[in-house]
């Protein structure tokens, strides 16, 4: 059934109302307005802390700290030689692979593994290759450029 304005509808639950408590014993949320009787979350201000348990040690506190984040890493997006042997250009700058869809971040730091084969002569530039993307960058007649900025 093809649908247009006369059997348009909301999705479910869109036009729902918000819950309005403490209006009354008919309304079913009066009274205690559903926080129960007595007891912390009952009473007004009553806010825990994320991750609070009621005093049995938190979660995130029984785990174990386990290893080491280097804040001083260099990150490098990674470029296969053949997501680059399947485009159609001969040179391919540090802005194209912006582009062509490689890289996601306009400055990303690019290295070019070796995976893959080049079968046409490219000029690749990048901050980073491996060897063996060198050699076979060289060997379809191709050159591999290391991009001076962060090498």
């Amino acid at each position: 059934m093809a649908k247009n304005l006369s059997n348009l509808r909301a999705p479910r639950k869109a036009n729902t109302g918000r819950k309005r408590v403490g209006r009354g014993m008919g309304s079913g949320m009066g009274k205690t307005s559903t926080r129960g009787h007595k007891g912390q979350g009952s009473r007004s201000g009553s806010s825990l802390m994320r991750g609070f348990e009621g005093g049995q040690m938190p979660l995130h506190r029984r785990l174990p700290k386990r290893g080491f984040t280097n804040i001083f890493r260099t990150e490098y997006t990674v470029v296969n030689l053949d997501r680059i042997a399947g485009l159609d250009v001969a040179e391919i700058g540090l802005d194209d692979y912006r582009k062509l869809g490689l890289a996601s971040r306009r400055n990303a730091l690019i290295k070019v593994l070796g995976s893959g084969d080049l079968t046409s002569a490219k000029t690749i530039h990048a901050h980073k290759f491996s060897k063996s993307a060198v050699e076979k960058i060289e060997k379809a007649g191709g050159k591999a450029v290391v991009a001076g900025a962060a090498a």
